[in-house]
């Protein structure tokens, strides 16, 4: 009851892209595993960038990518805070929609664009694959319910 009543002041939008993909993927066995896989890799992803961040703001300054230092530091806490939020499996849209992001630059600009081929073109495809597969899951509508045969 009091979920329904927060539910129904949070609104439609609300219910769309975060508390119905968050159940889908709390419910679904598998997409639950997916998603807190990806979740862990991303976190140590983005803890990388801070524990091992000369040799990450190299690679950040190698890939031509703007501004490394704070780029660095911004694709870090976004992994981090992202593979966070998967592993609870809380705001799994949203989270998934941006570190999607993250990855397809990953592949097209280090993978693609100068040759990295680990993680770039190994690891970022994986979880790009692993994030889109939770957001068709999880963003399309319920089935509608079947009217009884007349």
């Amino acid at each position: 009851m009091a979920v329904e009543q927060a539910s129904n002041h949070r609104g439609a939008l609300y219910d769309i892209v975060v508390s119905r993909p968050d159940a889908t993927v709390r419910a679904d066995r598998t997409l639950s595993s997916v998603a807190v896989a990806v979740g862990v890799v991303l976190v140590l992803g983005g803890l990388a960038k801070f524990v091992l961040h000369g040799w990450e703001l190299d690679a950040f300054r190698r890939f031509e990518l703007p501004v490394p230092e704070v780029t660095v530091l911004l694709v870090g806490v976004l992994e981090t805070v992202g593979g966070l939020l998967l592993v609870l499996r809380r705001l799994v849209a949203p989270t998934a929609v941006v570190q999607a992001c993250i990855m397809a630059v990953a592949v097209a600009v280090s993978g693609i664009g100068h040759g990295d081929v680990i993680p770039s073109l190994t690891l970022a495809p994986l979880l790009l694959v692993g994030l889109v597969l939770v957001l068709v899951r999880t963003l399309r509508p319920p089935p509608r319910p079947r009217r009884a045969p007349a």
